[in-house]
């Protein structure tokens, strides 16, 4: 590979694997959020508990985003130099406010693992709620910088000279709305689906006795976010499959593996472009459904990639593949959701068991839906190519040209490994020593003497 081709694997393999906790860290906090107000609003201390248990793993998880997300952030300075002479003097508003908003979720962080059973129930749900906040707004700004390179806006080139700098404006890109949005729902469907899984799993093993309502109340909260964030995951989509559209008419048409200007296009799923021949192979053409998609209008017109010089083209033969696995597992999430609700609806009782088949498209769409998020990154980066920034840096320029990435590559894939192995041994570990039933039995026993406490800080659990 060349030395640019390592440069990329190198940083998409810390990315890929910093994207799964930074989007634990991002949807947890809200899930352990909303268990505190069903625990105070039902008088229910199994909500309690299930904040509790859930802030356990948010721990772990968040040590592992830091970790993770400090790597990314040097391979930034090491690995893009130009990119980031660029940014620091047009986009770096976003990476200033993200550290006081990282600044907010740790210093609540640590009030409600650590407070949490010695404040009042107010005050702990106002902590939770901070902390989801802070983990909301460092995602919006991370990915505020994602839509500047996306749409670069807020300032001039003069002669290869930045002019004319406005930084806000640079912070408030024409993609921002619509990228953001996105992907702060698409995380909440994951963690949602992610927990559901694990819910769901417990199900299928057989829950006994007071496990059973825990998991009921668990499934149904997680099931619940699950489906208001598919919703929200596909009017977002769709925003910003119609924005790409408008605004990056090229990367919407590799997305779509669309060669040939349309009034009538078809939408094609599951084809394989060819580049060389300007055609789509294979797959399902749904006719006049992508005109409709782009403007609104069936008969609208959208412009294909033979219109536009094929050295600004993206890869289109892994875009449009990749951009189909994307919309797939959005639909999946849609639909398991819309199943698990619609059983619900149709239960005979509130304590009726879900079917066994239910269960295991609940287990199955946990993993799914992570990889949904992997997959939707990796079409953000690889459909701008070959651009760093749109129509103003390539990634060419924006690389180091200093030979190392080859050589960091496998040590960064080994300390990745070991960080994995470590989260979920001890994530394991925790599970092992303090059980659902255990957890559940010293509820039990605190609810029969009120003057104790029911379990102590989350940490010294």
């Amino acid at each position: 590979m060349s030395n640019l081709g390592l440069t990329r694997a190198l940083f998409g393999m810390s990315l890929g694997f910093h994207i799964v906790f930074a989007t634990l860290g991002v949807g947890l906090p809200l899930m352990i959020a909303l268990a505190e107000i069903l625990a105070l609003w039902r008088h229910d201390p199994l909500y309690r508990l299930m904040a509790r248990r859930w802030a356990a793993f948010f721990s772990v998880f968040l040590g592992a985003s830091v970790a993770s997300g400090t790597i990314v952030a040097v391979q930034l300075q090491l690995l893009w130099p130009a990119f980031m002479r660029l940014a620091g003097q047009i986009i770096a508003l976003p990476f200033a406010i993200e550290v006081f908003a990282f600044f907010v979720e740790a210093v609540f962080t640590a009030i409600y693992l650590y407070a949490g059973d010695r404040i009042r129930p107010g005050l702990r749900i106002l902590s939770a709620l901070l902390v989801a906040v802070g983990a909301g707004a460092s995602a919006l700004l991370i990915t505020d910088v994602n839509a500047f390179m996306n749409t670069p806006t807020g300032f001039r080139l003069q002669n290869g000279r930045l002019t004319d700098v406005h930084p806000w404006q640079a912070m408030l890109s024409p993609a921002m709305p619509t990228e953001t949005s996105h992907v702060l729902v698409t995380a909440y469907l994951a963690v949602a689906f992610a927990l559901s899984a694990f819910s769901a799993i417990a199900w299928l093993r057989g829950a006994p006795g007071r496990e059973t309502e825990y998991r009921r109340r668990e499934l149904s909260l997680t099931m619940a976010v699950a489906g208001i964030a598919g919703v929200l995951t596909a009017i977002t989509g769709d925003a910003s499959g119609k924005f790409l559209a408008a605004v990056q008419p090229i990367k919407f048409a590799a997305a779509e593996g669309l060669f040939h200007t349309s009034a009538h296009a078809a939408l094609n799923v599951g084809g394989i472009p060819d580049a060389a021949a300007g055609v789509t192979r294979g797959g399902v053409d749904v006719p006049y459904v992508l005109s409709w998609l782009a403007t609104g209008r069936w008969t609208g017109r959208v412009r294909g990639l033979l219109a536009f010089p094929r050295s600004d083209w993206p890869p289109v033969g892994f875009t449009h593949p990749l951009f189909d696995l994307m919309v797939t597992v959005g639909a999946l999430a849609l639909l398991a959701a819309a199943a698990y609700w619609f059983w619900r609806w149709r239960a005979p009782a509130s304590r009726a068991t879900p079917p066994r088949q239910l269960l295991q498209a609940v287990v199955v769409m946990g993993p799914v839906a992570m990889l949904g998020i992997e997959f939707g990154w990796i079409f953000a980066e690889v459909g701008r190519q070959p651009w760093t920034v749109t129509g103003v840096l390539t990634t060419a320029q924006a690389a180091t040209t200093t030979p190392y990435s080859g050589l960091l590559f496998f040590p960064f894939a080994g300390l990745y490994a070991l960080l994995a192995i470590g989260t979920i041994l001890a994530v394991r570990t925790h599970l092992r020593h303090h059980p659902l039933a255990a957890d559940l039995a010293s509820l039990d026993h605190g609810l029969s003497h009120p003057g104790r406490t029911t379990g102590g800080a989350v940490m010294g659990a």
